[in-house]
């Protein structure tokens, strides 16, 4: 992600803010912006502040050349655990296409190959189709739900914790993707 991204992230945050709204983490008490609502530039230099640190990588989702979506590496840990959690979200004008699914193959993928990771996670509401589609075709193991885990639209919503780990994944995750998703 650069700062140049600043401009149409935060336009797809705004055009998809009823999209987006039931699945994004909110802040007890009510304190937190909406995400789009403010300038994000600050926020991509924190987002690369974190990768410089090691702690977080994130990246825009693009179909067909133009940004569509955002994928975030988070929470890296090192040392004898060696995992990471990843959280997207996409544009619902170019939603159910397999863009998704192959973004996070992908990031997955990167997380192995290229850091050395051996675990990653997701955790999704069970309410969320779409996000649980997405690790169903990946075939991310599910390993049960957290109990009021994350604050969401003003509540705090239970997730389902999906995960996979290298050993699992010998020849990659992209290799997992539907044939229909990779020409979408």
């Amino acid at each position: 992600m650069r700062l140049g991204d600043a401009a149409t992230l935060r336009r797809l945050l705004v055009e998809n803010r009823s999209w987006l709204e039931p699945w994004e983490a909110s802040h007890p008490g009510g304190n937190g912006a909406a995400p789009g609502s403010g300038p994000l530039r600050p926020l991509i230099r924190a987002l690369r502040r974190q990768q410089r640190d090691g702690v977080g990588i994130s990246f825009v989702i693009l179909h067909g050349g133009e940004p569509v979506g955002q994928l975030s590496v988070s929470d890296i840990s090192w040392g004898a655990l060696r995992s990471a959690s990843i959280g997207y979200w996409i544009s619902a004008h170019v939603a159910g296409r397999g863009i998704t699914p192959v973004a996070v193959a992908l990031a997955i993928d990167y997380c192995f190959q290229e850091l050395r990771l051996h675990r990653v996670e997701i955790c999704i509401r069970p309410e969320n189709r779409a996000s649980l589609r997405v690790v169903e075709k990946l075939g991310l193991r599910f390993e049960g739900r957290r109990a009021r885990y994350i604050h969401i639209d003003g509540r705090w919503c239970d997730h389902d914790s999906f995960a996979v780990t290298v050993e699992e994944a010998p020849d990659g995750m992209l290799g997992r993707v539907p044939a229909s998703s990779l020409s979408a």
